[in-house]
Formats: structure tokens, C-alpha cells, sequence
């Protein structure tokens, strides 16, 4: 993962155990944690939601998995994450990966930075011991030092 993931990943960009009522609120959810990380304005959470309406759920990569992004715009003020951890699984229409459970808001300010993140994101979560040790984690810190192991 990145050398200094709190940079990227920091506290206020977590929701654990929190309830979405469909997609779309589970999307508003992860830029929550990104609007309140300072990574973007909330125009972005309605482009994450957009790409999702424009393109259908391309964004839940593996089960129960999903890395909402949309493409780096104004909107986007500094390359962030967030991770929402929900409660209740919810459906985004993708029949392979279906329920979602892990929604991973990812901002990136240009193509390089979106792409280096991403990656990184993506690395660590093929690991299957990993995404079970952090589908348990009760802390901030407990994830960041998984993504990290």
C-alpha cells in the first residue's frame, strides 16, 4: 500500500458499521468520509453517483466490494480515500459481487494520482485473508495496519 496511508486514509474518512438504505446511500456515505477528510466538495459524492447511473455497477470490483470513484475533477481538492463498513449489505445490481458490504470512496486530483491509489487499493484487497481480517477490524487504525501487513 501507499508508504503513508494516513495521509490518504485518515480517521475521519471512516464509517464502521453504519446503515445505508440502497447504492446510492451507501455512495453518499463513502463521500461523506471523503467531503470530511477534506478530499473533496460534495459535488463529487453526485459524479461517484453519476458514473454509477451513466455506466451501471462497475465500481463493486469483487464480493461484497465496492471502490466508488468517478473521474478527477474540481470537485476532487486532494487524492483521499474513505471506507465505509455497513451493517446490512446492500444491492448495487451487480450479480457476481452482490450484496456490498465494504464501499471505498477513492478521490484522486489527477489521472497519475487516481491510477497509483487505485492500484494500491486494489493490491491489497486480493489478498482473501486480508479482506477477512478487515471485514472484522473495529478501528481505524486496525485497518490501516491490515492494509498496510
Amino acid at each position: 500500500m501507499a508508504a503513508d496511508i494516513d495521509g490518504f486514509l485518515p480517521d475521519s474518512s471512516f464509517l464502521l458499521d453504519v446503515e445505508a438504505k440502497d447504492w446510492k446511500d451507501a455512495i453518499r456515505l463513502a463521500g461523506d468520509g471523503l467531503v470530511a477528510s477534506g478530499f473533496t466538495t460534495q459535488a463529487y459524492t453526485e459524479e461517484m453517483i453519476g458514473a454509477v447511473e451513466k455506466m451501471g455497477p462497475y465500481i463493486v470490483i469483487a464480493p461484497g466490494m465496492a471502490l466508488a470513484h468517478s473521474r478527477p475533477s474540481d470537485a476532487v481538492l486532494h487524492t483521499g480515500l474513505s471506507w465505509v463498513r455497513l451493517s446490512t449489505p446492500v444491492e448495487f445490481g451487480n450479480k457476481r459481487n452482490d450484496p456490498v458490504s465494504l464501499v471505498i470512496g477513492l478521490a484522486g486530483r489527477d489521472e497519475n494520482e487516481h491510477i497509483v491509489v487505485m492500484s494500491a487499493i486494489a493490491s491489497a484487497l486480493s489478498n482473501a485473508e486480508k479482506t477477512a481480517r478487515l471485514a472484522t477490524a473495529s478501528t481505524p487504525d486496525d485497518i490501516r495496519a491490515i492494509l498496510e501487513s
